[in-house]
């Protein structure tokens, strides 16, 4: 019997986030698997998968923030913003060699904090029920609304000027669904050069480092980080006798409301298993997330 937990992995380029899933499953021997947030086909790096019952964590670590590390290519533009598309503008020599540092900085800072961001048009965000890459891929027009995200840290870290092009290698810490192909693409709007993504690395989530994640082919070796272990670095630990353990089972509320002092946390029984999450419902604990017990996996 396969046992639950979260499995870190990190993912190689081209291949799809539903790929390394359908190998995890194999290599484990079971269907019940999902995976905390995608990444494109040519982006590498962390990605938090679910196994049997942690699947339903999975809800509250794909909001997390996240790091990126990333190649901008200014000079040239791309109608999905990134490497794997099709060439739409290319900047002249005059205009590119206008950019100089001081103007990338101030573009990046215009960039940092909360900001409206239009997604890029070539994702998966589901536009009157059809996601927009597969309406942009057959001609059709995508307008995708701005939505409010946060960028906390988005800092260069090597510049490389050549005659056509300025590479700029990058770090971003972000909001859960923010596109950095989308950072790409108005940096270099705003530089007035066109600008889209040629690398993409996810180096963590939450808590979760790429780090400590497996090669995708090493799946079945590594080690799942316990559900209660990972509940805990998601959302804080909060410790509860048997009879309360028991009674979250059962659906009822207990006492000590007061003991919370997040919006959730993982109530960890005294064997060390996770029962599920709990939050606060006036003075008392009432669970929203129960997992499976044993016998029920």
């Amino acid at each position: 019997m396969v046992r639950p937990g979260i499995l870190l992995v990190d993912k190689p380029g081209g291949i799809t986030s539903h790929d390394v899933v359908s190998r995890a499953r194999k290599a484990l021997g079971t269907r019940k698997i999902g995976h905390a947030g995608t990444l494109d086909p040519m982006a590498t790096g962390l990605l938090v998968l679910g196994v049997e019952g942690a699947t339903r964590l999975l809800t509250y670590i794909v909001g997390a923030d996240k790091t990126y590390e990333a190649t901008i290519l200014l000079g040239v533009a791309t109608d999905s913003d990134d490497a794997d598309g099709i060439e739409t503008a290319r900047a002249d020599a005059t205009a590119l060699a206008a950019v100089t540092d001081a103007a990338i900085a101030a573009g990046i800072a215009d960039l940092t904090g909360e900001i409206e961001q239009v997604p890029s048009t070539v994702s998966a965000i589901k536009v009157d029920g059809r996601r927009a890459y597969d309406l942009a891929r057959a001609g059709e027009e995508v307008v995708l609304k701005a939505r409010r995200v946060t960028v906390s840290r988005f800092a260069v870290r090597e510049t490389r000027r050549g005659e056509a092009t300025i590479e700029l290698d990058v770090v971003v810490d972000c909001s859960s669904g923010t596109y950095i192909r989308a950072l790409a693409r108005d940096l270099g709007a705003a530089l007035g050069v066109g600008g889209h993504l040629t690398m993409l690395r996810r180096t963590r989530i939450g808590s979760f480092d790429v780090a400590v994640a497996a090669p995708v082919d090493d799946i079945a070796e590594n080690e799942l980080v316990p559900p209660a272990t990972a509940a805990a670095v998601v959302m804080g630990a909060l410790a509860v006798g048997a009879d309360e353990a028991r009674d979250l089972r059962h659906g009822k509320r207990i006492d000590g409301g007061g003991r919370l002092t997040g919006a959730v946390a993982a109530a960890i029984d005294p064997d060390g298993e996770l029962i599920g999450v709990v939050e606060k419902r006036g003075a008392q604990l009432k669970s929203v997330m129960n997992m499976p017990t044993a016998a029920a996996r």
